[in-house]
């Protein structure tokens, strides 16, 4: 039918299945807006030249850097028929396509969990920031993280200790769980 999306090839989804432990009830958002606004960040991150355009070259480095290596000739394979004719790389409405065929073939129907598995994600999350898993998260572990996500915000720790500043209820200079787990739900509200 016209307007379906079409599969993603299975070597892009059997790279990317073995990364995940358990499908996130997060990965596809209940806000269509909301998720659109997420996806067009993820995607001017992955473009890191801003050209428009995310070349498999930037989408392999993306994926490496958040620990999903693949392999580029594979990779490049897998998308070749996602990039539009006359483009280098994904625009926008084509890296949409995959992201919805991949959470397509990655999650159940509904692609949504409960309050249980919603925690357990929020944990995880959690988890990538605090590093040397005592519990906070150091204005370092931030830097470090989002320097690995090649952020700006990263660069100087004292924006780093200001994003620390926004959410730190008790003026401990780190952000516990519930404090992380508030920052992420004023996100999603703001973001909306």
């Amino acid at each position: 039918m016209a307007g379906e999306i079409p599969p993603p090839p299975p070597e892009i989804v059997s790279s990317l299945k073995p990364h995940l432990f358990r499908t996130s009830p997060s990965f596809r958002l209940r806000s269509p807006s909301l998720n659109s606004l997420r996806l067009h960040r993820v995607f001017d991150l992955f473009d890191r030249n801003g050209d428009g355009e995310i070349t498999s070259e930037e989408l392999c480095l993306a994926l490496d850097r958040l620990g999903l290596g693949v392999d580029p000739a594979e990779l490049s394979s897998s998308i070749a028929s996602y990039i539009p004719p006359g483009r280098l790389g994904l625009d926008f409405d084509s890296f949409n396509s995959i992201h919805r065929a991949l959470g397509d073939a990655l999650l159940d129907a509904d692609g949504f969990g409960g309050e249980v598995e919603e925690e357990e994600e929020m944990r995880e999350a959690f988890k990538v920031f605090d590093e040397d898993g005592d519990g906070f998260i150091s204005a370092k572990e931030l830097q470090v993280v989002l320097g690995k996500l090649g952020l700006a915000e990263g660069r100087t720790i004292d924006r780093v200790q200001l994003m620390i500043g926004s959410v730190d209820r008790d003026h401990d200079g780190r952000v516990d769980f519930l404090e992380f787990k508030t920052m992420m739900k004023a996100v999603d509200v703001q973001s909306a």
